[in-house]
């Protein structure tokens, strides 16, 4: 029983040590060794006997994660685990509970979460102040997401008004919605 876990312990060993990083590689030499150590699990797949199904298994799941694998290498300051990225939103609700003296999450980072949990993460991570350089869009795919961007705070902050308006005159809200439904000038 024990050469068929033997190999596959070093497969996951080196597969961890190997997106680990520790020798800080750029990302397309860890992708390279990673996709070096994918080909020999496919090749020797049948010498892990009886544990063949969980290297299948191994690279089917490898393979979905492919595309976001190794965005960490090249993105400064992005953590390379799921428990580091939680520690960085935990570190994010303790100090937005903190500065607010709220329990639970505050509406504005319901409403504007997208933004203030991007610039809480960025403010921790970062060793030295923001200039107003860091903050220009530089390009028109910038310019585009941020109008995109304030689009949707646009949006959000409307829906929040109209649950306001809703809850403090139901009536009156749905009498007004009623209305502009029969100005339309869609059938009724």
């Amino acid at each position: 029983m024990w050469p068929p876990i033997e190999l596959a312990f070093g497969w996951v060993h080196r597969a961890a040590h190997t997106l680990g990083n520790d020798a800080a590689k750029d990302a397309r030499a860890v992708r390279a060794a990673y996709a070096r150590l994918l080909g020999e699990l496919r090749r020797r797949r049948d010498d892990a006997g009886y544990l063949a199904p969980a290297v299948d298994r191994f690279l089917r799941v490898t393979a979905s994660y492919a595309p976001g694998l190794f965005h960490c290498y090249t993105v400064e300051g992005l953590p390379p685990t799921d428990n580091d990225l939680e520690h960085v939103f935990g570190a994010a609700r303790h100090h937005e509970r903190r500065t607010t003296g709220r329990k639970v999450a505050s509406p504005a980072l319901v409403l504007r979460g997208a933004v203030r949990v991007v610039a809480a993460v960025a403010t921790q991570r970062r060793r030295r102040p923001f200039s107003e350089y860091d903050l220009q869009l530089r390009d028109a795919a910038a310019l585009a997401r941020w109008h995109r961007l304030r689009g949707e705070l646009a949006f959000r902050h409307e829906a929040r008004r109209a649950q306001l308006r809703f809850r403090r005159a139901p009536a009156a809200y749905l009498a007004a919605l009623e209305d502009r439904l029969l100005q339309s000038g869609l059938p009724v």
